[in-house]
């Protein structure tokens, strides 16, 4: 073999081994179940879902117990002080069919910001999802969504939680905590998530 044919074979070598290290280095998301690892807080599957009263951003107090018969995606967030947070809810407010397959009726979000910011920043995103204002943690601390983020307590994590029609907490993901602090989980993932733990309930 020449040497010239020798230096083309280690410089292909080295090529493919700087893809190879590149396309490692990138972030890879799949769609299925367990890409992104959550606990399950309490109250947790089977448990009676704490009662939401609430002031939202579509105007009036959203009242959970008003959704019985229903499914209802909760979506407990740090709020003002994570865009990625943001990033997520209007992920999920552009793929509310995909949801809906799930069989989720409504999409709600919580945040611990004042519902005049909130209602400021769900208008610059055009976001159409009601969000709530918690300020006082009162349904924050009920569902413990604010033992999962990388704020302390003082703010929620990433929390999604199904209550069903029947009122019970059918499905429940604490993405927020450490030591991976996850604040967006693309919506394939979240979808298949979804879809796993309520399939697995249905088993």
């Amino acid at each position: 073999m020449s040497g010239g044919a020798k230096i083309a074979i280690v410089i292909g070598l080295a090529v493919v081994a700087l893809g190879v290290i590149f396309y490692l280095g990138q972030p890879h998301h799949g769609s299925g179940p367990g890409q992104y690892k959550f606990a399950v807080g309490d109250p947790g599957l089977g448990a009676q879902a704490p009662g939401i009263k609430l002031a939202s951003t579509q105007g009036g107090t959203f009242d959970l117990s008003t959704m019985k018969g229903k499914t209802v995606l909760l979506y407990f967030q740090e709020g003002l002080t994570c865009q990625p947070c943001w990033d997520q809810l209007k992920d999920v407010d552009s793929h509310l069919s995909e949801f809906q397959t799930l069989g989720v009726d409504q999409i709600v979000s919580v945040t611990t910001d004042p519902i005049d910011q909130i209602k400021q920043k769900t208008s610059d995103m055009g976001i159409t999802s009601p969000v709530l204002s918690d300020p006082n943690l009162v349904v924050s601390q009920a569902y413990s969504a604010n033992q999962y983020g990388m704020m302390g307590t003082s703010r929620d994590g990433h929390t999604f939680v199904v209550v069903g029609p029947d009122g019970k907490i059918s499905w429940r993901a604490d993405y927020g905590g450490a030591p991976d602090y996850t604040m967006y989980v693309p919506v394939p993932n979240l979808v298949a998530d979804i879809r796993a733990g309520l399939n697995k309930q249905s088993a």
